[in-house]
């Protein structure tokens, strides 16, 4: 998929360079022609509005319009070519490590009592979130983050979204096109605003009287007073002052309730309308999945047409943006109580719109977490979709971590069948590495994405563990005490729920070997009488002598080799617990001497 992208680049690129000169020409096309029409202007007048030139005016003027619309597309085209290839390059980067300077990490979701996302990389820097997260909405980001961190969906619907996520991956050049027009949109935190005030039922105005007084009160007042004007009917001029003055108390009386039901509106993003493009896009694909069936229908709905929402609404909201111009403002009410008439409009709107609206916005960020899930196949060797396992039995082949570039990837094959896997090992040995890698490819599969391997089968289990475990100085809780928590809350999950895993790293390392021992034995006679799933890592070789007592829990190791003074690893698991330690080794290379 390398040269696809690179492809891609290569193609819009020279289609850029292509135009790039034709959008400079119409460009002086257009300077000439405004200082032709400038003259035209001037001998008009000059000459006394002779027929001849004024027809000639009306085609520059025509040629003119025409230029500038012209110029305009050929604007907004070299704009998409220019965000292809952006998106193109970002995915480029994602395959040569270079999404670690990406500057979306999703850090507003790292929540340190999470049941995993901290210990699996999910949010933050260097995490799942900043490697794959193409969305640039709100609703996306937050969409795209909850299937990672809140992945609760049961086997029918993993495999409707496998399907989804299957089809979009088919279509990479619609998936850009879709990625570039959400990112016209971009990032504001208003639109969850707007669903506070659509929650809110409460009516402008409540009196159908001075409702209906409002909306034909400034249209007579318009119309009265540019008579006044336009015939210069002297004698009704204090009149039409006084109906001015009238209707100026009316805004003032009004303004603070106006500024509160419209305050929303204009904090609204200017972009509001990049929405309808998103949706016609949609709209105008056939889909085959019944996710993305079902969002279309929602987008479509011909009693509720979302497009048409949408443009309703940013028209509404331009209208309160006027207040940014004071003098326009202040005339604009004066003669049209303009405020009033824009409240009275979004109550209008709400009143049609709102039991839907909300509908909308979550379904496109649904597509955006979907359409994040769909490139990891392009980047990521050896991927699949998961099979749903009804049994509590894990499988798959060359299960890799995505994170981990494809050149130094190493993949290994899992066979675990309601079972507890102590695994041993040497520093540095892959023990960790293996055990995220676990974790982090049955996040993707309970999201319904494709996982980093080349066949796995899993089960819907409940998932907690216990890796970084630091110590806290704000509540003076110490390392080893924060980990007794840690694991407490793991006992906790496995007595409420026994289909569940634990993913437990160097359990206890905060306190000395004997009363380690002791407590590890403990934590696993438990679970295992929980009946709980897991993987745990250890450098006690006697912790692993524990699986004598007990039919569930397996021995597997990482082991490493030495040549010609070097320390060499192959990253593989195998059957058994570890035979071979490097620490003495490790402290040697650096200059650390161990006594005997």
């Amino acid at each position: 998929m390398k040269t696809s992208f690179s492809d891609r680049i290569n193609t819009h690129e020279a289609a850029l360079k292509k135009m790039t000169p034709l959008f400079n020409f119409v460009g002086y096309g257009k300077l000439l022609g405004i200082l032709l029409l400038g003259a035209l202007v001037y001998f008009i007048f000059a000459r006394s509005f002779p027929i001849g030139l004024l027809v000639v005016g009306v085609f520059v003027l025509a040629g003119n319009v025409a230029l500038w619309i012209y110029h305009y597309k050929l604007h907004r085209k070299m704009k998409f070519l220019s965000g292809i290839i952006a998106i193109n390059r970002r995915h480029l980067d994602r395959m040569h490590d270079k999404w670690i300077t990406f500057s979306d990490t999703g850090s507003e979701f790292i929540d340190r009592e999470h049941p995993y996302s901290g210990d699996l990389d999910i949010v933050g820097k260097k995490s799942f979130f900043q490697f794959l997260n193409t969305t640039h909405t709100w609703h996306g980001r937050q969409a795209f983050a909850n299937d990672l961190l809140q992945p609760n969906y049961n086997e029918n619907e993993i495999t409707t979204r496998q399907n989804a996520i299957a089809e979009l991956n088919k279509d990479i050049d619609f998936s850009n096109k879709m990625e570039y027009a959400f990112s016209q949109i971009g990032q504001h935190r208003s639109i969850e605003k707007l669903f506070d005030e659509l929650n809110n039922n409460q009516p402008f105005i409540n009196n159908k009287i001075i409702k209906s007084l409002f909306m034909y009160m400034p249209i007579l007042t318009f119309i009265f007073a540019s008579t006044v004007l336009l015939f210069q009917l002297e004698n009704l001029r204090p009149a039409a002052i006084i109906i001015i003055a009238i209707q100026v108390f009316i805004w003032s009386y009004w303004m603070r309730a106006t500024h509160s039901y419209l305050k929303v509106l204009s904090h609204l993003p200017y972009k509001l309308n990049a929405y309808s493009q998103v949706i016609s896009i949609i709209k105008s694909k056939p889909f085959d999945a019944e996710i993305l069936k079902k969002i279309q229908a929602q987008l479509s709905n011909d009693e509720a047409s979302a497009e048409q929402a949408i443009k309703e609404l940013d028209k509404i909201a331009n209208k309160v943006r006027i207040r940014h111009n004071i003098l326009l403002w202040v005339l604009l009410n004066a003669l049209l109580l303009w405020d009033i008439e824009c409240a009275v409009a979004f109550e209008k709107w709400k009143k049609k719109y709102a039991p839907v609206a909300e509908e909308w916005f979550v379904a496109l960020g649904n597509i955006e977490s979907l359409l994040s899930f769909s490139i990891l196949p392009l980047i990521c060797n050896h991927t699949c979709l998961p099979v749903v396992s009804t049994a509590k039995k894990m499988s798959a082949q060359a299960l890799g971590h995505p994170l981990i570039s494809n050149k130094i990837r190493v993949n290994n094959d899992i066979f675990c069948e309601d079972a507890i896997f102590i695994i041993s090992g040497s520093n540095m040995s892959g023990k960790t590495t293996f055990m995220r890698t676990v974790g982090i490819n049955l996040v993707l599969a309970r999201a319904g994405s494709y996982v980093c391997a080349k066949s796995m089968h899993f089960p819907l289990l409940h998932m907690m563990t216990s890796m970084r475990v630091a110590d806290d100085l704000n509540e003076g809780i110490s390392t080893f005490y924060a980990e007794l928590k840690r694991i407490k809350n793991i006992i906790t999950l496995a007595e409420k729920h026994p289909r569940m895993i634990f993913l437990i790293d160097e359990i206890f390392r905060g306190t000395n070997s004997i009363d380690r021992l002791s407590g590890a034995k403990a934590v696993l006679s438990t679970l295992d009488k929980l009946g709980a799933m897991g993987i745990i890592t250890t450098h006690d070789l006697e912790l692993c002598e524990i699986a004598t007592s007990y039919p569930r829990i397996q021995n597997h190791s990482f082991s490493e080799e030495y040549r010609d003074n070097k320390i060499y690893f192959d990253y593989t698991i195998k059957p058994g617990k570890s035979t071979t330690t490097n620490a003495k080794y490790l402290m040697q290379m650096v200059g650390i001497r161990p006594t005997t």
